[in-house]
């Protein structure tokens, strides 16, 4: 896979090197006992041809009980954009106040950039320099440009070391997609012996919770190094909020509609805190929204979705009232009611009329789950069914969606999945239960960062009632890295040695194709 040398890059870790070594308290605030409150490093995210957002949080103290990080007042914060990694031609500047309404976090929506290029950002805030981040504008609505990117999801801090991240940052893509378990809400049980590393409290219910989980998070030096390498787009799951949950309608049927919606409002304004967003994704309460198009040229349009605000109630709930996710059985008519959605009816007709005016060579489908249909085998009962948490608990939603890419004629459909913490390369088919009808779409879901896998001899069993699914394996953690050009998308499954190992060394696990008017990938 060939792309065009770019001095910037082969420059990017020595200037981030270079800025880090000169990140350090001025004289004044160390007489004055500040400590250092770049704690939680630099992000960017969701570049446009002319700009981008550039993101920090202020938090001297980034696991205060209280969850302000140590400051108790607004904080004017510096900012400015340079064309150079070594920080010497600014081309944008300014200054923005970091209040406690927000955590003291900073989202700059910076804007007059040329399209299509690399440049490098730093905040000053307390006497004190963060480091350096780079990031990149999008090429021009009319270029053809190749791209490299990447995609993760479901990193569990207790679970092990972010190896993922740092390998994936080395590889210099142009653009990484978080699909989902940014953090886990949950905490193991200090007797689990599940812990690698732990989170230090319970589970996260507060916004205070939440604030600090999100900053233990970012204290990783993997996760701040992938962040400062290059920009983002971030969508959500569950576990940024409680596993298993669907709109208003916590998995736990004791808790009240009115108490989980508090829990959410919490933890949708944490997720805003430590992201790069912009501000159409101001929360409001327990709403906010996240689901939105990227176009990267002519090359690609990116349809960013929601899977969990906007759902109907989770399907065929238990006998004990419990909305957890299980495998339920065929006879069950929520799997297939139309008038139930997983998107939400807003939603879905956004993702139409998305479909319909994109021009774009590929459409990729960037989200949290696996999409494909799946016949699965209760552990217990050993019953083929289907699990309720997924696109299979939600099937006219899937059909509708499918529907719409044939309607429209979409260019090269691709979709993006995590959640389920491991590989999985897919057809997608006109119609789901006749493998013979015509694949409209190829699907690839990454493992996790670290979270477990699913038995790796339980699913491989039930392969042959799936012909549809053209690999899978559960054994091992990474991230998929993906070369996009205009006749070639190249996914590469990559997987770290050990999740225990914070020096973890990275291999490529399969590698597949997709070429453009050919649905369905091909293993190279």
């Amino acid at each position: 896979m060939s792309h065009l040398p770019d001095p910037g890059r082969r420059r990017v870790l020595g200037g981030l090197a270079v800025a880090t070594a000169f990140s350090i308290l001025s004289p004044f605030a160390r007489s004055a006992g500040i400590d250092y409150p770049f704690t939680l490093g630099v992000a960017s995210g969701d570049p446009l041809p002319d700009g981008f957002v550039i993101w920090t949080r202020l938090a001297p103290l980034f696991n205060a009980a209280d969850g302000r990080g140590g400051l108790s007042r607004a904080v004017p914060v510096r900012w400015k954009v340079a064309s150079d990694a070594a920080m010497t031609h600014i081309v944008r500047r300014g200054e923005v106040m970091a209040s406690e309404r927000f955590a003291h976090s900073v989202h700059v929506e910076v804007a007059g950039l040329e399209a299509g290029r690399p440049y490098w950002y730093q905040f000053e805030g307390l006497g004190a320099q963060s480091p350096v981040g780079q990031s990149r504008t999008a090429p021009a609505l009319h270029a053809m440009a190749s791209a490299r990117l990447g995609f993760v999801s479901c990193s569990h801090w207790e679970r092990g070391y972010f190896s993922a991240y740092r390998h994936l940052a080395a590889e210099q893509p142009d653009l990484v997609f978080f699909l989902g378990d940014y953090i886990y809400d949950s905490s193991y049980a200090a007797d689990s012996g599940k812990i690698i590393r732990p989170h230090g409290s319970g589970n996260a219910l507060s916004l205070a919770d939440y604030r600090n989980r999100y900053a233990l998070y970012k204290t990783d030096p993997d996760l701040q190094a992938l962040h400062a390498a290059a920009p983002s787009v971030a969508t959500w799951d569950d576990h940024e909020v409680q596993n298993d949950y669907a709109s208003q309608w916590s998995q736990d049927p004791s808790i009240p509609v009115a108490a989980f919606l508090k829990q959410r409002a919490a933890a949708y304004q944490a997720f805003y805190e430590h992201m790069p967003l912009r501000a159409s994704s101001l929360p409001r309460g327990p709403d906010m929204r996240v689901y939105r198009r990227l176009d990267y040229g002519r090359l690609a349009r990116f349809h960013v979705l929601d899977g969990r605000q906007y759902r109907s109630e989770q399907p065929c709930i238990s006998a004990n009232g419990s909305r957890k996710g299980h495998i339920a059985d065929d006879s069950c008519i929520d799997l297939r009611n139309p008038r139930r959605t997983m998107l939400g009816w807003e939603q879905e007709a956004w993702l139409d009329r998305g479909f319909a005016e994109s021009r774009a060579q590929w459409n990729v489908i960037a989200q949290d789950l696996l999409v494909a249909p799946l016949i699965q085998r209760d552990p217990e009962s050993k019953a083929l069914g289907h699990w309720t948490d997924g696109w299979d608990g939600y099937i006219a939603t899937r059909e509708r969606v499918l529907a719409s890419i044939e309607r429209r004629r979409v260019n090269n459909p691709v979709f993006w999945g995590g959640d389920i913490h491991s590989f999985w390369t897919t057809d997608l088919h006109t119609d789901a239960n006749n493998p013979d009808s015509p694949v409209i779409a190829t699907e690839f879901v990454g493992t996790s960062v670290t979270s477990d896998g699913p038995p790796f001899e339980a699913f491989s069993s039930i392969l042959p009632l799936n012909p549809h699914v053209k690999f899978f394996d559960s054994r091992q953690r990474g991230y998929v890295s993906v070369a996009l050009e205009e006749k070639t998308m190249l996914t590469n499954f990559r997987v770290i040695s050990d999740p225990r190992d914070p020096h973890a060394s990275v291999s490529t696990l399969k590698s597949f194709v997709v070429e453009p008017g050919r649905a369905g990938a091909i293993a190279v």
